[in-house]
């Protein structure tokens, strides 16, 4: 649309008006003869005027033309955008930015690829929903404030006049930001994206303020931030049945790769779980790349995320038992030791316990079972030294370190919001024969749990045992350790990548009293199951689907589960078929879900 044709037009019609009559033709009839008059209002006061007959065809003509008129210049004065100086005489309380300033800041993001989400959003905006904000939450790095600006720089010109970012900084108050809400709201905005809301001390208190005011009135408000638990607490009272909530925190293999432009399984396994860079120099750069960007993430965009929520909910006092491990800087401590644990169990042991890398154990166990070249090396290093060096580079405190004590309280609690965060989801652990059903939790954040396994094998090249073999022997074995570590976080990222996509139907682990199936997915309307086995490998071999085929394992799973339709191994090869075994690329089926 041409913006400078539509004001040369307005300005015509405007000089064209003011040549038209106002008013309308009224006519009355005085003895006996009809006569016309044109009226009109002036200044409050009703004005008439004797006309010809003969001038009345042509003066109605004129009247309809400035109807004409005068509907056409409120259609352009509609899309045309307010005059800069009146919108610079508005002085805003917060930081908002409109017109050309807000073009630019959309501009800059204008070539990357969007996340899946970004539908719910225009979907939102351009709907005849009212009454409700939209909500846009996550952690630190998850694309939140990127979304918003690929929103604004996709629309449409009328609907981009009409838009407004307002940026919260620290220090700004609800009341700050009511006061530009109404400036916005009386020069014709409608479309208000406010970035950061929660750091606004009453915002959990007084968010009904944008739902009930505002968005009532027509406008569409997205709020986002990164203070997650405030957006939940927020939802469940003040704004209850007035908002869209959408969680950015979980970043599937699939938006990795379309997004980001980073293909391949190990690199999500490295790096994955944040959004923060457009694919150059990702692996140097990545939230994830070393372990202390990783303990500043845990830090700043965990630990202190629960704890600002907490601390502004209900004056601190749904704060519970964090208070103290918080305060005496072990939060993070416990966050690491929950991460690090090998089964994923949250359990009370697994804070209290004295701290053993179970990385480490697993591992010596496969290199003295090595079929071609088996070697008891990780016996023999100095496992005090190693523990020592490694619960330092992992700030893990042991019970005796510890100011506070580690509870059931504690447990329940920082795992109740670590769910909520979209951190952690329970994967079942099911039996045959029937036991109590198991429960391992799963991290969404992949890179986070790598950093700690690189941190593993930093500390064991330090061990002045392994320090006695060939290079070449040391990198056999450490190479053998992250391969055995990323095997265990593919298995956790196919299920719960499959558990995800699967709502309806039930995905799980599968228990033999020897072996089992590294994943089941159960259709129990239909009474069908699919089996798989996953292996990090690119090699096919016989073993890797030696489970499958057990005709004891797959009878007592058709018994209870209903018929097997698939057999599967998940792994790092070409897709094809051996025998009844469907060979399937792990990157493949990811992308497919």
């Amino acid at each position: 649309m041409d913006m400078e044709k539509l004001k040369d037009e307005l300005e015509s019609l405007k000089k064209e008006l003011e040549t038209l009559p106002k008013g309308y033709i009224s006519k009355k009839i005085i003895q006996g003869k009809i006569r016309y008059y044109l009226q009109w209002s002036e200044n409050g006061k009703k004005k008439s005027k004797y006309i010809d007959e003969s001038i009345v065809d042509a003066l109605r003509s004129q009247i309809e033309r400035r109807k004409e008129i005068s509907g056409r210049i409120k259609e352009i004065e509609a899309i045309l955008p307010k005059e800069p100086k009146k919108a610079a005489e508005k002085v805003f309380q917060t930081s908002v930015m409109v017109g050309e300033e807000l073009r630019s800041f959309s501009k800059t993001v204008a070539s990357f690829k969007k996340r899946k989400c970004f539908a719910d959003i225009t979907d939102y905006l351009y709907s005849d929903i009212i009454d409700r904000v939209f909500i846009l939450y996550g952690l630190r790095r998850t694309g939140k404030t990127t979304l918003i600006r690929q929103v604004i720089g996709e629309m449409k010109e009328e609907d981009f006049r009409k838009a407004a970012f307002m940026q919260i900084r620290t220090g700004n108050t609800l009341a700050a930001v009511n006061a530009d809400m109404k400036k916005l709201q009386s020069n014709g905005y409608k479309y208000v994206f406010i970035d950061e809301v929660t750091l606004l001390k009453d915002f959990i208190d007084g968010a009904a303020l944008f739902s009930d005011i505002f968005a009532s009135c027509g406008m569409k408000i997205v709020l986002s931030g990164t203070d997650s638990l405030g957006f939940l607490f927020s939802e469940d009272e003040q704004l209850f049945d007035r908002c869209i909530l959408l969680h950015t925190t979980f970043i599937p293999y699939r938006e990795f790769e379309e997004v980001l432009g980073i293909r391949g399984i190990d690199e999500y396994i490295r790096f994955g779980g944040t959004m923060s860079l457009g694919g150059v120099h990702y692996n140097e750069d990545s939230t994830f790349a070393t372990k202390a960007k990783t303990d500043d993430y845990v830090d700043s965009a965990i630990a202190k995320n629960i704890q600002h929520s907490l601390q502004c909910y209900q004056q601190a006092g749904h704060f519970r038992a964090l208070r103290d491990l918080y305060e005496r800087n072990e939060l993070t401590s416990a966050i690491n030791r929950i991460i690090e644990d090998y089964n994923h169990e949250f359990t009370i042991e697994v804070l209290t316990r004295d701290f053993i890398s179970h990385d480490l154990g697993a591992s010596a166990n496969n290199l003295r079972r090595d079929r071609t070249n088996p070697t008891d090396i990780l016996d023999r290093i100095d496992k005090e030294t190693f523990t020592k060096q490694l619960k330092e580079l992992l700030e893990i405190k042991n019970r005796s370190e510890q100011t506070v004590t580690i509870t059931d309280a504690h447990r329940e609690q920082i795992k109740e919001y670590l769910d909520l965060l979209d951190l952690t989801m329970d994967i079942e652990k099911q039996s045959i024969p029937v036991s109590e059903i198991e429960k391992r939790t799963v991290f969404t954040q992949p890179g986070m749990r790598y950093s700690q396994a690189e941190a593993l094998v930093k500390s064991l090249m330090a061990d002045k045992t392994f320090e006695t073999f060939s290079l070449e022997e040391r990198k056999r074995i450490t190479e053998r350790i992250l391969s055995e570590i990323k095997g265990r976080m593919l298995e956790d990222i196919i299920l719960l990548e499959t558990k995800l996509a699967n709502k309806k139907k039930n995905v799980f682990r599968l228990q033999f009293a020897i072996g089992e199936f590294d994943m089941v997915i159960s259709d129990e309307e239909n009474a069908t199951c699919k089996i798989y086995e996953i292996k990090h490998s690119a090699v096919r071999t016989p073993e890797q689907y030696k489970h499958l085929m057990d005709a004891k394992k797959c009878s007592d799973t058709e018994f209870r589960y209903g018929k097997i339709t698939q057999k599967v191994v998940l792994y790092r090869g070409e897709t094809c078929k051996v025998g009844d075994i469907d060979y399937i690329n792990v990157e493949e089926y990811l992308m497919n879900l």
